[in-house]
């Protein structure tokens, strides 16, 4: 009987002070914050009217993305405008049209308070010349307005994965014709406060 209670007592005392100990030796140790980097990948379709008749022709892409990354430490809104210009339409479909680029980093160490808000507004650009002109003008569709001859659907989630930079996770915007995929990787990146 006397050991059940001295194990209840000792049992209790852990689960009371137990968590005041582990953040004490978090603090000491300092305490966890996260950092965000985004990345951009620019592929096509394997149908993408592109690979059906301008393989090795020369191009160009352009996009918007609107950002809202804020934190009591960091605070980010707004538009980034990347351009890829002299891109050469590979020979094969699973080749990207633009290889992994950074497109955005935060410098500052912050609470974990979730990911930041990317979306793929517009994706403008063109491949080949003549009359084989391929233009690709991608937009959101808007409220009370027709739906654009190219929608653009932004947030497609991919499914989270990692590489060589860590763990990320990913959002595809896809325009409906010209079937061009704009992917954004988000790696968090930990730091400390």
């Amino acid at each position: 009987m006397r050991f059940r209670r001295r194990a209840f007592w000792c049992f209790l005392t852990l689960v009371l002070v137990g968590p005041v100990l582990l953040e004490d030796a978090v603090a000491a140790a300092g305490e966890f914050g996260v950092r965000h980097r985004i990345d951009v990948v620019v592929s096509a379709e394997p149908e993408a009217p592109i690979f059906q008749r301008l393989r090795g022709a020369k191009g160009e892409v352009s996009f918007t993305v609107r950002l809202s990354a804020n934190a009591n430490e960091s605070r980010f809104f707004g538009m980034l405008h990347p351009s890829f210009p002299d891109i050469v339409v590979p020979d094969r479909p699973d080749k990207s049209l633009v290889q992994q680029t950074k497109l955005w980093e935060e410098e500052a160490c912050h609470q974990r308070r979730g990911l930041p808000k990317v979306t793929v507004t517009r994706v403008g650009g063109h491949f080949g010349e003549g009359e084989g002109r391929v233009e690709i003008s991608g937009i959101n569709r808007h409220i009370g307005l027709l739906v654009p001859p190219d929608e653009l659907t932004p947030g497609i989630k991919l499914d989270p994965g990692s590489d060589s930079l860590g763990t990320f996770y990913a959002f595809r915007a896809q325009t409906r014709n010209s079937r061009l995929n704009v992917d954004l990787k988000i790696y968090p990146i930990d730091c400390f406060l």
